[in-house]
């Protein structure tokens, strides 16, 4: 991938479809760490998540003839529904697998946004083979959370909106899941800032890539219940965000 210039690409494309989000201080915060402390309010996006940028980016990617047939996924809700919704805005049908832990309000969410659910396996990985399969069978376009260029040129458009939200940031921290987020954000943000300080954060019972960031090659590791059922889950072998975030992670929190 090319930093900053495929995410400033993903930001004209997307603009029309998701919102810019606020950057805002945080007095509680600042005076308890003596910093200036900001959050990105991605929790007010369209779908409720940063998803949806990387999923709307990806289907305004595909040929005619792509969209035609469809497009399958797999998630644990936040990305099904940014899916659902992108797919809904260019008008083409859409699958999500989800394993059997998914939380049922992002279940919901999904459905509201129009998705088919199919449920399978009891994590991230198991769903994700069969939506792979799914694709092959089928000829459906495969929309990975985390594992295409376009998907994380998407999540980084973060990155854009915050370079225009502040005069420079000394450090940041991104959840971690699959690797696309902070692969992204922080592809960008040090392509502008090559100082910055990046900490990536994941829940102590389910941080594949951080393990793998550590072990220097992608680990295959169960997962344990979470809180932060968004960033859990493994990662794909070849995933294309682990070198990525081998290069763009300075420290590793583990919560």
């Amino acid at each position: 991938m090319t930093f900053p210039k495929s995410i400033q690409s993903a930001a004209i494309q997307i603009q029309p479809f998701i919102r810019k989000t606020p950057f805002v201080h945080s007095k509680a915060f600042s005076d308890l760490t003596g910093a200036d402390v900001r959050f990105k309010l991605e929790s007010i996006q369209v779908t409720g998540s940063f998803k949806a940028r990387g999923a709307i980016n990806k289907l305004l990617s595909l040929e005619d003839h792509e969209k035609q047939k469809g497009v399958v996924s797999a998630s644990t809700g936040n990305h099904g529904a940014a899916v659902a919704y992108a797919a809904g805005q260019a008008g083409i049908d859409c699958t999500i697998y989800v394993p059997d832990d998914a939380s049922p309000a992002k279940l919901e969410n999904m459905k509201q946004f129009g998705a088919k659910i199919e449920v399978h396996g009891n994590d991230c990985i198991k769903a994700e083979a069969r939506a792979r399969e799914i694709s092959i069978s089928t000829g459906e376009t495969y929309v990975s959370p985390y594992n295409d260029p376009y998907v994380i040129a998407g999540q980084g458009t973060i990155g854009a909106e915050i370079e225009s939200q502040c005069d420079g940031l000394d450090a940041v921290i991104i959840s971690v899941g699959g690797g696309g987020l902070i692969g992204g954000t922080a592809g960008f943000l040090k392509s502008i800032w090559p100082q910055i300080h990046v900490i990536g954060c994941s829940p102590e019972n389910s941080a594949v890539m951080i393990h793998s960031i550590k072990a220097g090659k992608v680990l295959e590791l169960s997962s344990k219940p979470t809180l932060s059922d968004g960033t859990a889950g493994g990662v794909e072998g070849n995933s294309i965000t682990f070198p990525i975030c081998c290069d763009m992670i300075d420290e590793t929190v583990l919560v």
